[in-house]
């Protein structure tokens, strides 16, 4: 019987150890699944940040006390929002639809207004 020589899927190093072993150590297993996911996880961090900044922009020209209030596009946009990302869709008692970052949502009113709203907590 001849033992089989294992090599990391990593490095390309000897392995010593168990029979199914597939990386010589950590740091070799880490890399490679980083490697694996690096393109999914770029793009789902270029989402994320995108989110992200789009509620801090809500959450800056919406005053701390109030739950409402009115902006322009433009405003917006000056500030980094992109219109193309949000969290999810949500219509009021009247049906007027909400595009949401998360705990903060904005309708287009018109051409150029933009009414930001906050859902009440609870």
């Amino acid at each position: 019987m001849i033992a089989e020589t294992k090599v990391c899927l990593s490095c390309n190093h000897h392995i010593n150890g168990r029979a199914d072993k597939k990386f010589c150590n950590n740091f070799c297993r880490n890399a490679h699944h980083n490697q694996l996911n690096s393109d999914g996880n770029n793009y789902i961090r270029n989402i994320n940040h995108a989110l992200r900044r789009n509620r801090r922009v809500l959450e800056e020209l919406l005053l701390p006390a109030k739950l409402i209030t009115k902006t322009t596009k433009r405003i917006m946009q000056n500030k980094g929002f992109s219109f193309h990302y949000y969290t999810h869709c949500s219509a009021n008692k009247k049906g007027n639809r909400f595009h949401f970052c998360y705990e903060y949502g904005y309708r287009v009113v018109g051409k150029e207004q933009v009414l930001i709203v906050r859902k009440k907590c609870g």
